[in-house]
This record gives C-alpha cells, structure tokens and sequence, in this order.
C-alpha cells in the first residue's frame, strides 16, 4: 500500500505500488551491545531519486506537498543508493564574542554547513584562515543533529536548512548565507524556494591584522621598500637554487681554462663555485672553487686584523689594560658599506669579481631561465662559447680524433695496438654484447671453389663460414679420397679486411660483412681467390627475411630490375620462356630456361647469380612429397605399445565412439578422434598419434572412417605381426623438411608479380 507523506489513514488516501514485488516481513527482534530487544526502529522507505521527497528520515508536511495527485509507478530505490555522493552544502557563519580585544568585541567565523542526503547526517567545518590563531577545520564532525528544544527529539532535516535562515547546532547559532549550485537546484526541484545569496559580514580581526601589518610595513605611499624578513625569505625561497655555467681563463704559466658551476641560493643570496674537471687533466682533490657565502662585488686584498669591525672606536682611556675605556661612534664613520652580488647582478655575459678573479657566466638551466623570464621579462638566454687553449687538444672515446696514433706494427689487432698508445694500462677492447647475444649461433655457410692457376686447386672444395656474432669468417676444406689434400680447417676463425688497404697504416682496415657474401661473389680472402657457388638453406632464409642488410634478397628490388629490362620487348621475353604459347591458369618453367633467358636480357653486373636464386625461391612451384609411412609398421607399432602398457579397454573405446558419435555416422572428423585417443588414454606419444591419423582411411571431406579406426586396434581378429622396439620420432615415418629449391618456377605467378601484362592491355585499349 502507499499513501501520500501527512495524509490521514483512510479509504481514498491510499494505493498500491503495482511494481512492487517483494512483500518481507520486518524483523522484530535484534542484538544490540549484548542485549536483546525489541526492534522498533524504522527501516527508511524507498524514495524516487527525483521525486518531490528529498530527505527519506523526515517526510514533509502536509503543507509542502506541490501535488495532491496520486504518485506515478516508477522505480524506487533506497536512499542510501538513490541519494548516493549527494551532498547539499551551505555557507555560514557565527559570531564569537571577545572579552580578551579592546578593539574587537566579537570575531565573525565563516563555516560550511554539509547535508548528506543519503541518511540525514550533518558535518560542519571552518576553512582554515592564514595567521587567525584559533584552530580550525572540523567543528562538528558527521552525525544527526536534533533541533533545539522544545523539539529536540525531532532531527534537522533539509526543510529547516535555506538561505537568509538561522539553524541552532548545538549550542551555537548559525546564519547560513548562501549555497551551491547543485544545492539550490535540488531544493528548488523539491519545491523549496531558495532566496539569493548574502553577503557576509567583515570580521572585525582580520581588519585589526590588516591595520597593524600596515603599521609594521610602513604606508604604502611611503618611498622606502618595506624589508623582508630574513626566515620568511628563507621560507619562500628554500631548496631554489639558480645554477650558471662559466669559466674562469687562468692566465698564468700553467693555468688553463677552467670550467665552473656557479649557484646562487635564493633562500639567504649566498653563492659557492664548483670547478669541473675535465678527463685525463691530472688534477686531483676536492672541486670547490668558491665556499659558499656572500660575495661582495669589489676586492682590494685581504683586509689586516681589526681593520673590519662591527663597532667603530672614537677613544680609548686608560692605560693598563685592566682599566681600559673606551668611547663607541654610534654613526660608524668611516665604515664601508658593503655591496654583494644578488640575482639580479647575474646573467648570461656577466662577469664576476670573484676576489680578483674574473669568472665570466656563460649559460644557465631550465629552472633559471624560467625564474628570470617571471621576474625580470628576459627572453634571451643563448650560451656563450668557452674559449679553448691552443696547446691543449679535446678529449675523445678512444683518442682517433685527438691524436695520430703511430702505424701499425703487425703485433696484435689494431685495437690493441690503440690501446696501447692511448692509455698507460692498456684495456682489452669492449666487445658488442647485445649483438653477441642476438647472433649467438647465427652462421651464414657458403659453398666455394678456389681459383688458382694450378689445375688441382681448381677441384677443391670450400665452406666459407660467416659468424654474425662478431663479424669473423672461418673457412674449412672438404676432404676428399686419393685427392692428395687432406682437407680440414683451411683458415682459423677471424675478421678478414677487405683487400687492397694498407694494412701498416696508422687508421684501421674496413674488414668484410655479412653483405659482401653472396652466391656468384668472387673474393679474395688472405691471398687466395675464392667463388661463391652455393649456400645452405638457412642462409638464403636469413638474406631473404632482411633483405634491408642484403640488396641481393630483396625480391621488390630485383622484379624492379627485371620488369625496366623486359617492358620493351615483353612478349618475346613469354616466348623464349614458353615456346609453346601455353599460358593457361597454371604454368611452370624451369630454373636453367628462366636464367637463360633473364641473362639474355640483363647482364652479368646487372643480374647477380644469387638475384636468380631469390626469383625462383620465391616463385617456386615445387610441392612437398606424400608422406612415406607404411600402414602396416604403424599398425604393428601401435599394437606394440598397447602391449607394452596391458591395455585392454576396447569397450569402453566403443563407448566413447557412440557418445561422441550418436547417429553413428560412418565418419568422423579428425578432431573427434584425437578427443577419443585421449579420452580413453591410449598409450600413445605425440609423434606415433600424427603417423596414426595419416594412414587412417578418409573420404573426401578428409573425415576419418569409423571402422576401420576400430579395426586399427583390434589386436584378436586381424593381428599385425610384432616388429622390434624402434624410435618412433625418427625411425617409424621419416619426416624430411621440405626445402624450396627453386627448380621449378611457377611462371603465371611469376608474370602476374611482374604487371607488364595489365600494362600491355591499357595500352592497347
């Protein structure tokens, strides 16, 4: 049943919430700090989040009611889900009397009045205010205040809560002065009126503290700057440092040109220097240059003792030095003022008279800059150069630039000899890690042959070894029988230069790259003269996928080649391919025919042999061979194992089939039957289950038939007979990698990369 807030229980007030749903009973009895009682609190009803009800715990009275229809069947929530992060917030403010001022006989304090619309609490708060000497923040923490008496079992709700309203907390009244935007919204949507906002009066106090600073600072009219307070600087200004760079050109018989820090603490105006050492300069110690302290701008020697004193003596009576008088010059006549540097005496330029010694700033850091560009409007901050020395020569990584280092004398590796004569303790050199962890075990193999003007050297056989790790070449010879060469390691693992350098010079030689290998290459490696024939598989792999490092791999590049070469005689190039005009939907050529007739097309320089080797990679027409597994050594090596394990679980085999398989359907696919193998756990390796599902029967959906998957293990009726124990892995189906060799092109493949065909048409059309 519902019925209207302030409405009298009878017939015509009430109706029913159609969309309730849930009817619980209430619970009468609860457990309260080890007592139990009777439970008669009432549970809060659920309230509509834009209803005209906006505090759950108080409904309104009759008289606030804006409608006097029946409420519409909506969606009702509790309050404390409807009313959720809702909060009302009010200013307010309360009159504390004085008695200790003369001057002040009450303080005005500002508060923030919060309503929590979720379970009607109240929390008040005082904004703390900067040097008012009272403690502030949190006055009355979050609870449910009561009204003043006589209604002090009755709670203030949000209908006793307005603006130009006073609202007793306690035992202090508030006048509230105004409220929020989200405050005036939701109380003018529940049908309160919300008068404008107040202004608050001023706080006798504040203005006392406002009249006695002035006081202390001097009026405002007046010329001299009022003087800041040494801590308060140090308050304002701590761990603000401006930071310039500069030098200092010593000009004595050993001096240089010396390299400064110079800081300039803002919190007490005192600047230290720190020298900065370059490499290899010989000096030693700490790099103080300047402690820190107040530096004055003018210096004319160190001062006697007693010459610099705070008081100025006028006489002296007395002639022991018990009895002595003396008479004090409250002026300090003749006393010096001294001026020291401040910040704004230093810019990029300035030079500083740092006790006779002229240190002249060249630039500064981020933070300076921006400091300036606030308060004093500079904009340009372009560092100076710092001169150098004639006589002395810059420091380098490893001395190439700086020096001529002496020539190669033949002992060692160039970088050792380097090391030698840049350093006093010579190092090994670095090696390049990340590269030696990346290329671990990457090694390009080519076939070679040598060329030599003796006969038999020309049938020799070579494999040149390129190490990516570390860029060395290592080269065996392959032995061959009643050849008269014993074969073996022709040349030990080591970076090979490139030929024609001088290699006593004081620079280092250029030594081979990965780049410079390649099939067809001839090249001379420490006096010998070797042609690339060949490479292994995983070599071309590797060219084919960078072909960034090798041009001689990169297929855009080489169909760019060959597409300029035969666009002029295009269809002569399809028929020395294919004398018999045959271009159907699928047509081959082989390697010999397409390297003829690209050579007859571009020449030697232009097309690489190993540029050929890459076409007829790619557009390889090659297909893997069948599978050569015999069905009956699979069969006897199945039987074998489920011997080896006593299995004998046919039926539940069956089982699983008719499970899997309820319209017993002849076929099954081959997901189904590896679920089956391991569902019934036969005793199968990996391997031997890939070489079982090959020799099953299929149709021509690929799908797997079911008897004769049955009939496969059925060890009683048809028997296989028993073979030796084999590895299964390796010696049951050889399983061979198939490797594009390129001995058969794909040639309508080969055209369609090409394009000329597309372009032929369009320019007949």
């Amino acid at each position: 049943m519902m019925r209207l807030p302030g409405m009298p229980l009878l017939p015509g007030a009430q109706f029913y919430d159609r969309g309730k749903r849930r009817h619980p009973r209430q619970q009468t009895l609860m457990h309260y700090q080890g007592i139990q009682m009777l439970s008669d609190r009432r549970e809060p009803e659920l309230v509509e989040p834009n209803g005209i009800v906006a505090d759950p715990k108080c409904p309104p009275v009759p008289a606030q009611i804006t409608s006097l229809w029946a409420p519409k069947a909506v969606t009702k929530l509790p309050p404390w889900l409807a009313y959720d992060k809702q909060v009302l917030c009010f200013s307010a403010y309360f009159k504390e009397n004085l008695t200790e001022v003369y001057h002040a006989p009450y303080q005005v304090r500002k508060v923030k009045i919060y309503f929590y619309l979720e379970d009607g609490t109240m929390q008040v708060t005082e904004p703390k205010v900067e040097n008012s000497g009272i403690p502030q923040g949190c006055l009355v923490h979050r609870q449910r205040i009561p009204k003043s008496p006589p209604t002090d079992r009755e709670f203030i709700s949000i209908f006793d809560l307005n603006v130009d309203t006073n609202v007793q907390i306690f035992d202090r009244m508030y006048h509230i002065s105004g409220c929020d935007i989200f405050t005036r919204q939701f109380l003018n949507r529940a049908g309160i009126f919300v008068p404008e906002a107040l202004q608050e009066p001023s706080d006798p106090t504040t203005e006392i503290r406002k009249r006695s600073g002035l006081k202390q600072t001097g009026s405002a009219c007046s010329s001299a700057l009022p003087r800041k307070h040494a801590f308060a600087q140090f308050l304002e200004f701590d761990r603000r440092v401006l930071k310039f760079q500069g030098y200092w050109n010593d000009r004595s018989e050993f001096g240089d040109v010396r390299k400064l820090d110079v800081c300039y603490y803002l919190a007490d105006d005192t600047i230290d220097i720190k020298e900065k050492f370059p490499r290899n300069s010989g000096r030693e110690g700490p790099s103080t240059f300047l402690k820190r302290g107040k530096l004055p701008k003018e210096f004319s020697g160190l001062a006697l003792p007693g010459q610099q004193t705070a008081v100025t003596l006028l006489n002296v009576l007395g002639s022991s030095m018990r009895d002595v008088r003396y008479v004090a010059d409250p002026l300090n006549t003749g006393q010096k003022q001294v001026q020291y540097y401040t910040d704004q005496d230093l810019q990029i330029g300035a030079v500083l008279n740092v006790f006779g010694r002229a240190v002249v700033l060249t630039g500064c850091d981020q933070f300076t800059q921006s400091y300036y560009r606030a308060k004093y409007g500079i904009q340009e901050f372009s560092a100076q150069a710092i001169p150098e020395r004639s006589d002395i020569r810059p420091y380098t990584q490893g001395g190439m630039a700086s020096r001529r280092l002496p020539p190669y004398n033949g002992w060692g590796s160039h970088e050792d000899s380097e090391g030698n004569c840049i350093t006093v303790e010579p190092k090994p050199p670095q090696a390049d890690f990340k590269k030696l962890f990346k290329y671990d075990g990457c090694i390009l193999r080519f076939g070679a042959k040598l060329i030599s003007a003796i006969r038999d050297n020309d049938e020799r056989d070579f494999v040149i070894s390129y190490f990516l790790a570390d860029d060395t070449v290592q080269i065996y010879e392959s032995s061959r029988r009643n050849s008269g060469f014993l074969g073996g390691e022709f040349l030990k693992k080591a970076r090979v230069p490139l030929p024609g350098q001088e290699m006593f010079g004081s620079s280092r030689p250029v030594y081979f790259r990965a780049n410079d290998f390649y099939i067809g290459r001839t090249m001379t490696l420490k006096d010998h003269i070797f042609h690339v024939v060949s490479a292994d598989e995983f070599t071309l792999m590797y060219m084919e996928q960078n072909p960034s490092q090798f041009p001689v791999a990169d297929i855009r590049l080489i169909m760019q080649k060959i597409r300029d070469a035969v666009r002029p005689d295009y269809k002569q190039f399809v028929l020395r391919c294919k004398p018999d005009g045959d271009l159907g939907d699928y047509s081959t050529v082989d390697f010999d025919t397409l390297r003829s007739t690209l050579m007859s097309y571009l020449s030697k320089e232009c097309l690489l042999n190993h540029e050929i080797v890459t076409v007829c990679r790619y557009f390889s027409a090659e297909q893997a061979m069948p599978p050569s597994c015999d069905r009956n050594r699979v069969r006897a090596a199945a039987q074998l194992e489920l011997k080896r394990a006593l299995w004998n679980n046919a039926e539940e085999l069956n089982d699983h089939l008719s499970h899997i398989n309820p319209a017993c359907r002849p076929y099954i696919s081959e997901s189904q039957v590896r679920s089956t193998l391991r569902g019934c756990r036969l005793p199968f390796s990996l391997e031997l289950v890939e070489d079982i599902l090959q020799v099953l029967q299929r149709n021509g959906q690929g799908e797997i038939e079911v008897r004769d998957f049955l009939a496969f293990f059925n060890m009683r009726s048809d028997g296989v007979p028993d073979i030796a124990p084999l590895n299964i892995a390796f010696e049951l189906c050889p399983k061979l990698p198939f490797l594009h060799k390129g001995r058969l092109v794909d040639f309508t493949w080969f055209l369609d990369y090409l394009g000329l065909e597309e372009e032929l048409k369009r320019a007949n059309n």
